[in-house]
């Protein structure tokens, strides 16, 4: 799914308008029919809505909603500033709202007189996308009172006070419990700093024109299950072990050995043909006991000091692999040798990071998988995680890699300069030997013939996909990096069913 800019969200709809005979008031209707249908569904408990709106076309969308809540039976409060200049489809909204003597209308203060009872949601259409500044004056006010409210709370379209394409930093911005955004997904929604303030996201389809969206190009794009279908390749029945490549995992030191054997697993379960794991010899019994599916490569002896790698696999390398001086000695040796595209994670990263020229070692179309500290030692120092991603698109196009940034929403960045964010996944995942897994997944579908994009867009949608299954058995706090990898085969039984489903 593409991520549009402001602007172009704007010409969107007013393409729409253009070329389907459909007016900005029918548009502005169609929006707020989606979110009373998801209201309805999903706020059966309450029955009093407070309705903040602005005077633009997001508390025109406002209006709407309070109309419809109203007709469908809910007792609803609008809070507004009367007195402001209304955009035209707000105003005709607006004047519409009054004459239905059953909704009270209320300036904007007199909230602070409201009683917000246990069964009152609220609802925020103060501003839209089209926000230019911070909030100020009686809408900062505002906005901190409702904050303070324990009520649920439900933004339309964006929580206001925040930008959909950048950060404002220390802004005032509606901290909402769900967005309900209209057909795209905003930038800002994916993001830590900005992100934290969406809540759940629900997209509502308001049938915007699919020439316009698929004519309009994007260099920001979210992982959709569309996307991981038209990627996921089902197992032919005729196939065999030589089918699905040779995975190499090159990890594991003395104290460190269970990330590779995380990795080795990882590996395993995804798919692979063959799957060998290159470790020291002080964890052999471990590795051979715990992964006896896995062929045993000794690499040294309490940490790994010779990289033998093979022309027919594909090698994952990094989990628990240690910084020790031989190991990362041999490690560069490998690197300036080795043309191949590798998986490179953790430690091997640290290792590469020691100095500015490792960098160009990274053979072209390699997957590198740094969390933000990493990507700091490697790249350095970001103000925030918007202008991250701009460095890490100028890197994956100027070393010609792949970066899999990994985050709450780990994002994917091609040589091209696009970036995908993943939208599966939850804090379950904030373990150790989370990473470790990932690292066996993408060298895993590497090997079996995904394209290096292919192999890093299906990897992180699966392994966050497979955290919400053991996160729904164990919770979310209680889940482990095993449980994680157990539940694999639900993601592909889910894959291939949907995959069945669209033949």
């Amino acid at each position: 799914m593409k991520i549009f800019t402001t602007e172009q969200i704007r010409k969107c709809d007013q393409y729409t308008i253009t070329y389907e005979s459909v007016s900005s008031l029918q548009l502005m209707e169609r929006s707020a029919q989606s979110c009373v249908d998801w209201i309805s569904e999903n706020c059966k408990n309450h029955r009093n809505f407070a309705i903040f709106c602005g005077n633009g076309n997001n508390g025109g969308d406002g209006f709407v909603i309070a109309k419809m809540l109203y007709m469908k039976g809910f007792d609803v409060d609008v809070f507004t500033n009367s007195k402001a200049k209304f955009s035209a489809d707000a105003n005709t909204n607006f004047k519409e709202l009054k004459e239905i003597s059953g909704v009270a209308i209320n300036n904007f203060k007199e909230a602070e007189l409201y009683r917000f009872d246990n069964r009152t949601v609220i609802i925020d259409a103060i501003f839209g996308t089209g926000l230019s500044r911070k909030l100020d004056g009686e809408f900062k006010d505002l906005i901190d009172f409702l904050n303070s409210k324990n009520n649920p709370k439900i933004s339309i379209d964006i929580p206001s006070g925040l930008f959909a394409d950048d950060i404002l930093e220390d802004s005032t911005v509606f901290k909402a419990d769900y967005t309900l955004s209209f057909q795209f997904w905003k930038k800002s929604f994916l993001h830590p700093e900005t992100g934290k303030y969406t809540g759940k996201i629900e997209i509502l389809n308001i049938n915007l024109n699919k020439d316009y969206i698929s004519e309009t190009g994007s260099e920001n794009f979210v992982i959709g299950e569309e996307m991981v279908e038209n990627i996921f390749k089902p197992r032919d029945d005729f196939s065999h072990k030589g089918t699905f490549g040779n995975a190499l995992i090159a990890g594991g030191s003395y104290g460190k050995i269970g990330a590779g054997v995380l990795s080795t697993k990882a590996a395993l379960r995804s798919g692979a043909g063959l799957t060998f794991t290159l470790a020291p010899k002080c964890g052999y019994e471990i590795l051979q006991t715990s992964c006896p599916e896995a062929m045993f490569i000794e690499g040294g002896d309490d940490y790994i000091e010779n990289f033998k790698v093979e022309e027919n696999v594909v090698c994952g390398i990094g989990p628990g692999l240690g910084t020790d001086e031989k190991t990362a000695e041999n490690f560069l040796k490998f690197l300036k040798e080795y043309s191949k595209p590798l998986i490179i994670d953790a430690d091997a990263l640290n290792i590469i990071s020691k100095d500015k020229k490792n960098l160009n070692f990274i053979p072209k179309k390699s997957i590198i998988t740094p969390h933000p500290k990493e990507f700091e030692r490697l790249f350095g120092t970001s103000k925030n995680s918007f202008e991250r991603i701009e460095k890490a698109r100028k890197k994956a196009e100027e070393l010609e890699i792949y970066i899999v940034l990994k985050d709450h929403h780990t994002q994917v960045i091609t040589p091209e300069g696009n970036v995908f964010y993943n939208i599966t996944g939850n804090s379950g995942l904030a373990k150790g030997g989370s990473g470790d897994i990932l690292t066996g997944i993408l060298t895993s579908f590497l090997a079996q013939k995904y394209s290096e994009e292919e192999a890093a867009l299906l990897g992180v949608w699966f392994h966050g996909k497979a955290a919400e299954f053991a996160s729904e058995k164990y919770s979310k706090e209680a889940v482990i990096p095993t449980d994680v990898i157990n539940e694999f085969g639900s993601v592909f039984e889910e894959l291939n069913s949907k995959v069945s489903q669209s033949l």
